[in-house]
């Protein structure tokens, strides 16, 4: 089974489906939609859906289409634009989301950012029984758990931490913030090696999270809830709130930034 939905398989999938994102943000007069819903996130998922479901029948989770949970071993989990409130505000780093649960557990993960602020995309990937996480085809051989939490350490967390500097800095030390969209990029950012744990300090849904969660995994990470528990995905109530406050990273960071009072970057 997981040589049909392997990481690599999926990655084409993926990148096709950005493209439509790349094509939606270059329009002259700006992506269709407002708030937090746009009409590219509805072509992104229904170009997505039926191919997935091809690959692998079984249960659907996405944000934009109908669900299907009737139990099934196997679920799709899918994000198709990550952040579109952002991405129509015309700010970069909105990603597509691809993940898939095997009886409630992550085991396949791609994140696909192809509109990001230097111009490039990026896409991280992995899938059970890989060796490794793959960036944009090429393996990642390093771990997570080969990181230390020390001076040197990343933490990403959303553009609001931009506000309010002093305090991110602060609940993030001795490490430093990095500030970007999306939750889904920032968790395939971590595996990919680039900070030490991704944050949200806001309520996550399975299609926020679970493909960066299985990105996670194949790095050696974990992504627990605000009172240090793994996340899970069990239930529809599960699903539509897999957490109201999440961290996902290596493990030492992860128990270190739990303990701290986020609370005061809402104060």
């Amino acid at each position: 089974m997981y040589q049909l939905v392997s990481a690599k398989r999926q990655q084409p999938l993926v990148e096709d489906a950005g493209l439509l994102l790349i094509t939606e943000w270059q329009r002259p007069e700006g992506p269709r939609g407002s708030g937090d819903k746009a009409d590219v996130d509805v072509e992104i998922e229904s170009l997505l859906k039926p191919r997935l479901l091809q690959l692998l029948d079984c249960d659907f989770w996405g944000e934009e289409t109908d669900h299907r949970l009737t139990g099934a071993r196997y679920c799709w989990v899918v994000d198709p634009n990550d952040v579109t409130a952002d991405f129509l505000k015309s700010h970069k780093g909105s990603a597509i989301s691809v993940g898939l649960l095997e009886d409630a557990q992550p085991v396949l993960g791609v994140v696909y950012a192809p509109v990001l602020q230097d111009g490039d995309s990026d896409c991280v990937a992995w899938a059970k029984g890989a060796p490794c996480v793959l960036r944009n085809g090429s393996p990642i051989k390093a771990t997570l758990a080969q990181k230390e939490w020390n001076q040197d350490s990343r933490v990403m967390v959303s553009t609001a931490a931009t506000n309010k500097p002093e305090i991110n800095s602060k609940l993030c030390s001795p490490g430093c913030f990095v500030a970007m969209p999306s939750i889904a990029y920032r968790l395939a950012r971590v595996a990919a090696g680039d900070g030490d744990a991704g944050v949200s300090l806001v309520p996550v849904s399975a299609h926020d999270v679970a493909a960066g969660h299985a990105l996670l995994i194949g790095a050696g990470g974990v992504l627990i809830d605000r009172d240090g528990n793994s996340i899970t995905y069990v239930t529809e109530a599960d699903m539509q709130t897999v957490s109201r406050r999440c961290f996902g990273g290596t493990s030492e960071a992860c128990k270190t930034l739990v303990t701290r009072n986020w609370s005061t970057v809402f104060s």
